[in-house]
């Protein structure tokens, strides 16, 4: 081999080093413009672009309430990407319908806006001059009626009964059992421990408040086989007294 190849092949030597350096060197660079390029395209798809938007609206939980309230009040806005819909929001709206109790809002990838509802309970039908509502037992009224529905009790309040007395009277009415349910007419509320019971029979009732419901239940199914006795107060259930 002439020195003017051995010269040639170190040149060529030392280009291979210096080329294998400089790759070396770049790599991370490169490696990093991949990952940027990277989370740039999946950002890009999951907040800007249609690839993964709201296309539709799942409810569930419905009893009372029709699909298509709540798909109008939660107004969900169908087109947007997924991520970027306030579910928060969403929630909100849908949480100002007087007989929803609860309501949970998720997203369901790839386009779905999932809307879980849970309704009130009504425990007994009240009128506060709007017509006959419902009442839950946390006192809140909602819907209405044209006519008391079966099984349900009616509540009448004085005009200064407060919320906290009429949620009270929700709890008295969702405590009643069956046997006792069946001779009630309505449920009269003045404040929070001064809740009567009017019977069919015109009897009376003096409740209380909710506490020792089940107990209250007890001694008044007793108190009931005394034909006689026109007034009953099982407020305190361990000292009733009759008249």
């Amino acid at each position: 081999m002439t020195r003017e190849d051995t010269v040639r092949l170190a040149r060529e030597d030392f280009r291979k080093r210096r080329r294998s350096r400089w790759l070396r060197r770049l790599r991370p660079w490169l490696l990093l413009l991949v990952v940027l390029g990277v989370l740039a395209t999946c950002c890009y798809a999951v907040f800007f672009s249609s690839w993964l938007a709201a296309r539709q609206v799942r409810v569930a939980g419905l009893d009372g309430l029709s699909r298509s309230r709540v798909v109008a009040t939660a107004r969900v806005p169908l087109g947007t990407p997924l991520a970027r819909v306030d579910l928060g929001a969403v929630r909100a709206r849908v949480a100002r319908i007087p007989s929803v109790r609860a309501v949970d809002v998720s997203r369901s990838w790839p386009h779905t806006v999932r809307i879980a509802v849970t309704e009130r309970v009504p425990v007994a039908v009240i009128d506060r001059g709007h017509g006959l509502q419902a009442l839950d037992r946390a006192g809140v009224t909602f819907g209405h009626f044209s006519h008391p529905p079966a099984g349900l009790p009616l509540v009448r309040s004085s005009s200064g009964a407060r919320a906290d007395a009429l949620a009270e009277a929700g709890k008295v009415a969702a405590s009643l059992p069956p046997e006792v349910l069946r001779r009630v007419d309505h449920v009269d509320v003045a404040t929070v421990d001064r809740i009567e019971l009017r019977l069919h029979d015109g009897r009376t009732v003096m409740w209380g408040s909710a506490a020792q419901s089940a107990a209250k239940a007890e001694v008044l199914d007793v108190l009931l086989r005394r034909r006689h006795v026109q007034l009953i107060d099982v407020s305190v259930p361990g000292r009733p007294t009759t008249r």
